[in-house]
């Protein structure tokens, strides 16, 4: 069974519980380290505690929530080896797959996005890194890391 790390901050607790809830409807194993109240917690904390658990191996992506999803995508990518994508829709989703291969999604509690999540997701899930000119492309994002 493919392993999924899921992470979100106060600003994202509904939404995660529906990724949550569609991940394991599509036979992942969810590793969740967000939080289920209100109680306001810090999104960079967030993103660094579920790269770090990805970085332990084993795992096919993260997902991770704010309530915008900004904050938490900038520090994701923040961290080494990390591309995390914030797709406003489901071509978006399954690009950041296909041509920038992708590690980690995010998404915002707070946003009223034109596609559903789970179609979201799926287009990211269902999709697979093309390789050919993209991973060239990729290979030239990932140097840029330490500039």
């Amino acid at each position: 069974m493919a392993r999924i790390v899921l992470a979100n901050d106060h600003g994202a607790v509904e939404i995660a519980a529906l990724i949550k809830d569609h991940l394991q409807k599509r036979g992942f194993d969810v590793t969740y380290l967000g939080v289920g109240s209100p109680e306001s917690v810090d999104y960079p904390d967030k993103a660094e505690e579920a790269v770090n658990e990805f970085r332990k191996g084993g795992y096919e992506f993260g997902v991770l929530c704010c309530g915008t999803g900004i904050g938490i995508s900038l520090a994701a990518n923040k961290m080494n080896g990390i591309r995390c994508a914030l797709p406003q829709n489901s071509y978006a989703a399954k690009m950041s797959r296909e041509h920038n291969n992708v590690n980690f999604i995010a998404f915002g509690g707070r946003i009223e996005y034109q596609d559903k999540i789970e179609d979201m997701l799926d287009a990211y899930i269902d999709s697979t890194f093309q390789g050919g000119r993209h991973e060239r492309r990729v290979e030239k994002i990932m140097s840029l890391e330490g500039r």
